[in-house]
């Protein structure tokens, strides 16, 4: 790693994921030192309209391609395949449909696995618009089967389709916002008492945002380190003023702790401003 195996000692780092995907990140961060706050800013739920999900999981036989863009639409998958009554490992050991499975990235492929889904193909470049393109060959013609969140943006689609390929498009789950928010750990935000926030989603921030308000927000992003994972979070971030300090590529609880004890180590003296 560095200098140090406990580069982030005398760190405190807020975690904005859902909760039930925190633990992973909140070990990583703890091994290296860190004092974690756990702020979830972002909730799941299924899908209120299951109709194309369903008609999809029902047919599994009919694709040729499922692509899974994240842990969740793993888990969605999985559990409403069980809700149906379709085998518990409906595209694994049976053998009993055709699709090849495709992952963004590593964490979603553990997800899968977790759930006794082969993986056929992980994303190089961990972005959905990269799976895309990377499968662009092997995608021609093909029927794809999209699970996804009802806040997933319409890029990944558009590129499904210049690469001359049948999408489905089914929504497998709901982004939410929580239902409330930790007060105090709301309030030593505010006052620049914590190190760094990481945000895994757009979502995530917004909702957060909604709360605090964007503008305190970007000004307080000059004094605690903002975390963004992926590209597209990063961007969201910056579009709406705030200072990324800290960009991990790799989403993975590893990757991203590594990405912001890194930061620290190349910065010995950033500390707390109060």
């Amino acid at each position: 790693m560095g200098k140090t195996s406990r580069p982030l000692a005398g760190k405190r780092v807020v975690v904005t994921r859902a909760a039930e995907q925190s633990r992973e990140l909140t070990q990583a961060l703890e091994l290296l030192g860190a004092e974690v706050l756990l702020l979830p800013c972002v909730a799941f739920g299924p899908s209120e309209d299951r109709g194309v999900l369903d008609a999809a999981l029902l047919n599994l036989a009919e694709f040729d391609w499922i692509l899974f863009t994240s842990q969740n639409a793993v888990r969605f998958f999985a559990r409403r395949c069980r809700e149906l009554g379709l085998p518990e490992r409906p595209i694994d050991s049976l053998q009993m449909y055709r699709p090849q499975v495709a992952a963004v990235g590593p964490a979603t492929e553990k997800a899968a696995k977790q759930e006794g889904i082969r993986v056929d193909y992980v994303a190089k470049n961990h972005s959905a618009e990269s799976l895309a393109e990377e499968l662009r060959t092997s995608l021609k013609g093909c029927a794809v089967l999209l699970p996804r969140s009802d806040r997933a943006d319409s890029r990944l689609l558009t590129a499904l389709r210049e690469a001359v390929s049948r999408p489905t498009d089914a929504i497998a789950y709901r982004t939410l916002k929580p239902e409330s928010f930790d007060a105090a750990i709301l309030h030593r935000i505010s006052r620049a008492e914590v190190d760094s926030l990481v945000f895994a989603s757009p979502s995530a921030f917004q909702n957060l945002a909604s709360v605090t308000g964007a503008e305190k927000l970007a000004a307080l992003s000059s004094r605690v380190q903002f975390a963004a994972i992926g590209a597209v979070t990063a961007q969201a971030l910056r579009s709406a003023g705030v200072r990324v300090a800290i960009e991990a590529s790799e989403v993975s609880a590893t990757g991203i702790a590594e990405a912001i004890a890194e930061f620290y180590e190349r910065r010995p003296l950033q500390a707390r401003t109060s």
